[in-house]
């Protein structure tokens, strides 16, 4: 399910945003070099694995919440009663468009 990002993809993540904001956590000794020792082997600091992790997630996350997966069958129901409808519907074509436009990146 989760996607895989490499060690210079997540550098390139942290290094290429412009830190403006602050998030301060508060965690137990154990978690803490837990952390610490899984940046350590990935040849991070703490603050961009932590970052690189969390957004990683996010976007998980938030794409299981705002993306409907339907059946082969339930797709081909949900086409076909567009397809019937008795007048154009340009903005719901243009968000069929944009939608596949993003399935092929």
């Amino acid at each position: 399910m989760g996607r895989n990002i490499s060690v210079q993809d997540r550098m390139a993540m942290s290094a290429n945003t412009q830190a403006h904001e602050r998030i301060d956590l508060r965690t137990s000794p154990e978690i803490k070099d837990l952390i610490v020792r899984a940046a350590s082997s990935v040849g991070m600091s703490v603050s961009a694995f932590l970052l690189g992790t969390a957004q990683e997630r996010a976007k998980e996350i938030l794409s299981e919440k705002e993306m409907v997966t339907l059946t082969s069958r339930d797709w081909r129901a949900f086409a076909r009663a567009l397809d019937d409808t008795e007048k154009p519907r340009p903005k719901l074509a243009a968000a069929m468009k944009r939608h596949r436009d993003w399935q092929k990146r």
